[in-house]
């Protein structure tokens, strides 16, 4: 049996019922009232145990700089002294093979509470469609600790595609014009970025090259310097170049505006909105990690993700601080798994084409 049929095997295992607001895109988690101290009652001597990790290790499986790297610094740095740890939690940047490297590690890693990764959806939903040989199973060998952040994707153009495009069907039109200049980037291949743009020009009938980065950070750079002409990826990382004038930010993928560039329309409005989508970043434990220590790291998790310089640091990324229980992160990664399936079906890529 194959990695990707065990994936989908442990999917279909009956399971408790998803929110549907959950099926088309994943929106923002807001905790319930009682969710801190249901999990608090179940620490017992098992909070006692994990306030003896003296150190937190958090993988991430991309560059530093990135819009995923701040949550994991910026939550990283509030662990300390809670019933889970008593010191910060160090980041440790695994970049490459689309976030799969540090997934890797953290599915070998002791299951003790004292190591987590920190992924985007993409990593556990999407690429289970892509790699018929995925060397994890996002089920089976990972526990859903707490989901982090909320970010919209955005679709930004360089100085390589003139200044009269302002619009995502002026920048259809420029690059069906110019197809030896339509490329655009994104932080890896198979990442929910790289779909977007796949799904925008296939709809509509543009080729378009993908060109895939080692993270969003070196294809922002070849956008602003006029290597290529656009890039899709988390909205946060084009943020500063957006406002220096450097490259103009033209769609976002939310299902509304996004509170950090609301003068930029989303896809929707601008007539496409089969590409509206919020993906998340989620901290993930090694699979058999005991639930009391879970339990530990994620009442540590949610008291950072409300505390003031952590939500004003995630916004200044383009984020948007955002908990769940463990429950309500399993139930979204299923979701997600279901929803892009066909979509990945129907764009036709895998790892191997």
């Amino acid at each position: 049996m194959t990695q990707t049929s065990m994936t989908q095997d442990a999917f279909a295992r009956p399971a408790a019922s998803a929110d549907p607001r959950l099926t088309a895109a994943p929106r923002r988690r807001l905790l319930g009232a009682s969710l801190g101290a249901t999990l608090l009652a179940g620490l017992g001597a098992g909070g006692a145990r994990a306030q003896g990790i003296e150190q937190v290790k958090i993988l991430y499986g991309f560059p530093p700089g990135s819009a995923g790297d701040t949550v994991a610094r910026r939550v990283g740095e509030k662990l300390a002294g809670s019933a889970y740890t008593r010191t910060a939690g160090v980041v440790e940047n695994k970049p490459g093979a689309g976030g799969r490297i540090a997934l890797d590690l953290a599915k070998i890693a002791p299951a003790d509470g004292s190591t987590l990764v920190l992924t985007p959806f993409s990593c556990t939903s999407i690429y289970p469609h892509i790699y018929s040989k995925l060397s994890y199973d996002p089920v089976r060998d990972f526990t859903p600790v707490s989901i982090a952040a909320i970010m919209h994707h955005g679709l930004a153009i360089g100085p390589l595609v003139p200044a009269s495009v302002k619009t995502v069907k002026e920048f259809l039109a420029w690059a069906k014009a110019n197809p030896n200049q339509a490329s655009y980037g994104s932080p890896a291949a198979g990442s929910t970025p790289h779909f977007i743009g796949a799904l925008l020009g296939m709809n509509n009938g543009v080729d378009m090259k993908h060109v895939p980065y080692r993270g969003s950070v070196p294809g922002v750079t070849d956008v602003v310097g006029g290597q290529l002409a656009a890039m899709v990826t988390p909205s946060g990382d084009f943020i500063p170049n957006h406002r220096a004038g450097k490259l103009r930010l033209i769609a976002t993928s939310g299902s509304a505006r996004s509170p950090f560039t609301p003068e930029v329309a989303t896809f929707a409005e601008q007539g496409f909105p089969e590409l509206t989508t919020e993906e998340w970043f989620g901290f993930y434990a090694p699979a058999r990690t005991p639930a009391a220590t879970v339990a530990a790291a994620n009442v540590a998790i949610n008291a950072a993700l409300k505390d003031k310089a952590v939500i004003d640091s995630l916004a200044i990324a383009g984020l948007q601080a955002s908990g769940s229980t463990p429950e309500e992160m399993s139930r979204s990664q299923r979701a997600e798994f279901e929803r892009w399936g066909p979509l990945v079906k129907r764009i036709g890529f895998t790892a191997e084409s």
